[in-house]
């Protein structure tokens, strides 16, 4: 088991590993976005998670076959471990996949929630967040709030969440009702910087999502090109943005991935940050990474003022 730094993942009281595991990269060729991942190698890799300390698992309805896997290799270990997940995405009456697709209405809601209680094979999820950022006034039209309220009163959620990005998430945290928040957040992609501070601010738990960027600043051009088209301009951003700061002349024979790892650890109001993975070396890697905490505070803040003056 690896000594990974640990906090509280804010009113909750919930204790979290600062190194979470993010399952999308379970979820098989769901929606064509995903490449195979066989039944053994992914109860190999959850396994691994829980062995190395990691204490969050984040995932989604709409990860494909993620919460089938987590409930068929760790359920008999689930009191070792937070479990997140999302709602709004779409349950199908006859249980077909739809990818992509949201609706908040509080029958769609609930159907989520009892669908990955069955996946999952447990009695109750730890916090439940709200996929895709939707508007305040999109759930107040909807009563979604109601219908995760009336599943904690009966003990299938813990905690209500959302998974926000701006310009949504300043009303989201304005409203005083979500226990935790899910946030994007990197060295070359801070927008949210702020906003993190302000929802821990108010108390919330904060779970960073893309926090070594999708490994895209370690990227060669083979694996820019197996990006779908639509991304491939953003990210080409995010990694013109790492060289363009020349943060390769701070990392001391430090790898880009734990720099990208420890730089978002050291963000002193993020709780957890969730980094997924269905390579063992890879997952012992990140492991490796965050045991060794936030960067020094120097190279933090010079890398900081690199990273404004390329932006």
């Amino acid at each position: 088991m690896t000594d990974i730094p640990t906090s509280t993942l804010g009113r909750t009281g919930l204790t979290v590993t600062k190194l979470g595991y993010g399952a999308m990269e379970l979820r098989g060729p769901a929606g064509g976005r995903g490449r195979d991942i066989d039944d053994a190698a992914a109860g190999a890799i959850l396994n691994q998670v829980l062995d190395g300390g990691i204490r969050l698992i984040d995932t989604s309805p709409d990860y494909g076959r993620s919460e089938e896997l987590i409930g068929e290799h760790i359920s008999s270990r689930r009191d070792e471990f937070v479990l997140t997940s999302k709602c709004g995405c779409l349950v199908n009456p006859d249980g077909s996949p739809a990818f992509g697709e949201h609706i908040f209405t509080r029958e769609n809601v609930r159907a989520g929630v009892e669908q990955s209680l069955r996946r999952m094979r447990t009695d109750h999820l730890d916090a439940v967040q709200f996929h895709i950022s939707p508007t305040w006034s999109t759930l107040q039209e909807n009563d979604s709030v109601a219908e995760l309220v009336a599943l904690r009163d009966e003990g299938k959620v813990r905690f209500i969440g959302m998974s926000g990005t701006l310009p949504n998430i300043e009303e989201h945290i304005s409203t005083g009702v979500f226990d935790v928040f899910q946030i994007p957040y990197s060295a070359v992609e801070r927008e949210h910087e702020q906003v993190i501070s302000e929802a821990a601010a108010a108390g919330s738990g904060t779970i960073i999502r893309g926090g070594v960027a999708r490994g895209i600043p370690m990227a060669g051009p083979e694996t820019m090109e197996r990006l779908p088209e639509r991304f491939r301009e953003v990210y080409a951003g995010r990694r013109d943005r790492f060289e363009r700061a020349g943060l390769d002349d701070l990392l001391d024979g430090m790898g880009r991935m734990e720099f990208m790892l420890r730089f978002t650890i050291s963000h002193p109001d993020m709780h957890t940050t969730i980094v997924g993975t269905a390579n063992p070396q890879h997952l012992a890697a990140n492991l490796e990474a965050a045991a060794k905490g936030p960067l020094p505070a120097d190279l933090y803040e010079e890398a900081k003022r690199r990273l404004a003056a390329a932006a």
